[in-house]
């Protein structure tokens, strides 16, 4: 035990000690006995003194320190989770907006890929044309060509014929002259048949 507490217990039962060795009789506890209550009274006031004075100022001091710590605590909790809720908020603003431009992204390279789908296919049929056009063109030109080679060839063919049936002998140029013009003089759409 502390010295303090076997000390104010020795007071205590002082006075029933010597209560009890003045009488040699038997100490009834119960009873009230005005020097008893006396010194009761004062050990009391004096353990309540100095419980005042040592104790209860730090207990209080420790109590209040407590106290202040769990506030602290409690403040620094409820900063933290309105910090943690600010966080929250802004991810999900992030998440939303990254969101929102991956949407418009996707929409972008929808918009264009069928852009470029169109292009694409505007310009093959613009190449197709002109590969048609080309062809017509070439054809056409051919068409010429063999016309007028076959022309050359009817010409020449004739003055082979004429040749034989008037055995007369007129110079090559004036006779393929002479065919040239009756040939033009023919429509085109008799040779054409």
């Amino acid at each position: 035990m502390r010295p303090l507490l076997r000390s104010s217990l020795l007071v205590l039962a002082m006075p029933s000690l010597a209560a009890a060795a003045e009488g040699g009789g038997k100490v009834d506890l119960l009873s009230p006995n005005g020097g008893v209550m006396f010194w009761t009274l004062l050990i009391f006031i004096l353990l309540l003194v100095v419980l005042s004075r040592f104790a209860f100022k730090p207990l209080i001091a420790a109590v209040e320190a407590r106290e202040n710590a769990l506030e602290a605590a409690l403040a620094s909790a409820k900063r933290d989770r309105e910090e943690a809720a600010k966080l929250l908020a802004e991810q999900l603003a992030n998440l939303e907006a990254a969101r929102a431009e991956a949407q418009r992204f996707i929409a972008e390279g929808r918009a264009t890929s069928e852009k470029l789908k169109l292009s694409m296919l505007e310009e093959t049929k613009a190449a197709q044309q002109e590969l048609l056009d080309r062809a017509r063109r070439d054809i056409d030109g051919e068409k010429s060509r063999a016309i007028a080679e076959l022309r050359r060839e009817a010409v020449d063919l004739a003055l082979a014929g004429a040749g034989k049936l008037i055995e007369r002998n007129l110079d090559d140029a004036g006779n393929r002259k002479l065919v040239e013009d009756f040939l033009a003089s023919i429509p085109a759409t008799g040779a054409k048949k």
